[in-house]
């Protein structure tokens, strides 16, 4: 399939990049597919310390919490 080099540019795209391809109604609809990542790979993309509130742990229990 071409696509238009404008479209390629501004999605930063080449040869082999993975597409999503969607049927809407008669319409077929393309778009960039960008790799999702895991939970795990975010919580490590997370600066340390940044998860935490101080004093989370010595707060009363307020409702149902296990």
């Amino acid at each position: 399939m071409t696509v238009p080099l404008s479209y390629v540019e501004q999605n930063h795209l080449n040869a082999g990049s993975r597409m999503a391809i969607e049927i809407v109604g008669d319409e077929l609809k393309i778009r960039p597919q960008r790799p999702r990542k895991s939970l795990r790979e975010l919580l490590d993309e997370t600066p340390a310390g940044l998860c935490r509130a101080d004093g989370w742990d010595e707060l009363e229990a307020v409702g149902g919490e296990l």
